[in-house]
């Protein structure tokens, strides 16, 4: 802070200094340091196909650049392309280690860090240039460390805000420094598809072209209240965005994000063909995520539920309950509920993947109206049986105590979502 008043005092005015960091490859850049016998062939981290988890989550230069193999394509897909490719099992605890240490390095320079993904970071070093040099010395310092220290590299975006930093460690790959400034943003951005900006998913970007909308040079062009015409709120967003308007800050490091929701989801192992598929499954994860509820202290107000069937069609739907709750029984009924109103077997398909969430949170001893038309003393003893096996769960294990029914089919509903979440990159609105 001192940094930024001396140069306030004396009249001088410092614009902001963000770099987004963005490990290359950043699975597999691991793995291959891990295995040297397979750096020089095409390799993918990718899941398990024998329990249908079988994509790919990333994959080395190689992979990308000769065959043309993508981030989410089946691995049999990719096979395809590629019939040696080399396919290594993803090693979470080991990634975790490594962000760690990226992280490290980047608060050498600022205590300003924002992670964003396990690979990702925004860094603000606006007050760190008197002590480092320039934000694009810093960002090649950084770059340089990484891959001498860690053995992987980084790609380093500089600009002054957010959305054009990492629109700057997108736009050269590997192992590189872009800076987007005042000067040259037009003509580094402008031409870009509206695809590369954050928060533009396939169907924005569908939407945008429909109406004529194919670079972010176009978006930034178009008229706010067109945009909100057909994208809502987000189109104000994203014309802000297109326009370098985007002001964030970025998070001080360690600082923890308002938890807003808590959910789990799966691809099942096989095809869900039945109501009864689809209640095992659901309570798995719904007792999952009551119990990462209670652990929190948290209560839940909102159920929502994810569905995507065997042609890869999904949906979500929600319901809001009377009162916040962490039971694992009335979140699975609500959950069971909104599917049956939205989903039947006779017409559809089945259920490839499901998911079940909570959101309105609010603490779990907060005050709340007590409901006449129900048993509340049953809900105390409940929330007390809930919290004592979630006691033996945390001591011996999440299989000590199960639901006889979930035994039927133990290749279905074997799998433990508390334990092995898998990791997903968070949100930019926080």
């Amino acid at each position: 802070m001192l940094l930024y008043f001396s140069n306030i005092c004396s009249g001088d005015f410092m614009e902001r200094s963000v770099l987004h960091c963005d490990a290359n490859k950043f699975y597999a850049s691991v793995e291959c340091l891990y295995h040297p016998e397979i750096r020089d062939k095409p390799v993918v981290v990718g899941g398990s196909e024998e329990t249908r988890h079988g994509i790919v989550l990333t994959g080395n230069e190689k992979a990308k650049k000769l065959y043309g193999i993508k981030t989410g394509m089946s691995l049999a897909d990719a096979r395809l392309l590629c019939p040696q490719l080399v396919v290594v099992p993803p090693n979470y605890p080991r990634y975790i280690r490594f962000s760690k240490m990226l992280r490290r390095i980047y608060s050498d320079y600022t205590d300003m860090i924002e992670p964003f993904g396990l690979d990702e970071c925004w860094l603000d070093v606006t007050g760190s240039r008197l002590l480092f040099g320039t934000p694009e010395e810093i960002a090649e310092d950084i770059r340089k460390r990484v891959k001498f220290e860690l053995g992987i590299t980084v790609s380093v975006g500089v600009s002054w805000n957010k959305i054009f930093a990492k629109l700057g460690s997108d736009y050269k790959k590997p192992d590189a420094v872009t800076v987007i400034n005042r000067d040259n943003y037009k003509e580094i951005v402008y031409p870009l598809p509206v695809s590369d900006l954050l928060m533009v998913g396939p169907s924005t970007t569908q939407k945008l072209k429909n109406h004529g909308i194919y670079t972010i040079g176009e978006l930034a062009d178009a008229p706010p209240e067109m945009l909100a015409a057909f994208l809502g709120k987000m189109g104000y967003v994203l014309h802000s965005f297109a326009n370098g308007y985007e002001n964030a800050p970025v998070a001080e490091s360690g600082s923890t994000p308002l938890i807003k929701s808590v959910g789990n989801g799966i691809t099942a192992p096989r095809d869900l063909m039945n109501e009864e598929d689809i209640k095992s499954v659901q309570y798995v994860l719904a007792e999952s995520v009551a119990r990462r509820l209670r652990e929190q202290g948290l209560k839940g107000r909102v159920v929502s539920i994810g569905v995507r069937d065997k042609n890869l069609f999904s949906f979500t739907r929600q319901s809001k309950l009377s009162s916040a709750t962490n039971d694992t029984r009335k979140l699975q009924s609500t959950a069971l509920k909104l599917f049956n109103s939205n989903y039947s077997f006779e017409t559809m398909p089945p259920v490839r993947s499901l998911t079940v969430s909570v959101s309105e949170l609010c603490d779990e001893n907060d005050s709340f109206q007590l409901d006449m038309f129900e048993d509340n003393e049953l809900a105390e003893r409940l929330d007390r049986l809930n919290h004592t096996v979630d006691g033996l769960k945390e001591r011996f294990g999440s299989d000590c105590v199960r639901q006889a029914f979930l035994l039927k089919d133990e290749k279905l509903t074997g799998f433990d979502p508390y334990e092995k979440n898998i990791i997903h990159p968070v949100s930019y609105f926080r």
